[in-house]
């Protein structure tokens, strides 16, 4: 099966920049008043930096607002949720790391476009 380069999403959309052996690098953008859904990844951890805006990140029970060149570490198995609650576009950088990347490594537990 070919691996998706770019995906639209009810949120934003995600764009794959780079992958290689155990990891790949991701654009994802966040329009204004939408959310991610909270997930978690049994086999992948990811690295999210934030390149424009202002983002809302969830991990475990914490959330903050990351600004601009600020990054966040989320680990295996850990729920995180990424937000946009501003007015403008928001741009991070996701760097996967992991046994496993594919698309189905997700278990979603709020998601409000009613995703499986």
């Amino acid at each position: 099966m070919k691996e998706e380069k770019r995906s639209e999403r009810p949120w934003g959309l995600w764009e794959l920049l780079f992958a290689g052996d155990g990891f790949k690098v991701k654009r994802i953008i966040v329009k204004p008043g939408q959310r991610l859904s909270l997930q978690s990844h049994e086999k992948r951890a990811e690295h999210w930096t934030v390149v424009r805006g202002e983002a809302t990140i969830v991990i475990g029970d914490k959330k903050e607002e990351v600004h601009y060149n600020q990054s966040r570490y989320i680990e295996k198995k850990q729920k995180h949720r990424l937000e946009n609650h501003t007015k403008a576009d928001v741009e991070i950088i996701e760097v996967q790391c992991g046994e496993y990347l594919g698309e189905d490594d997700i278990t979603r537990y709020s998601d409000d476009y009613n995703r499986k």
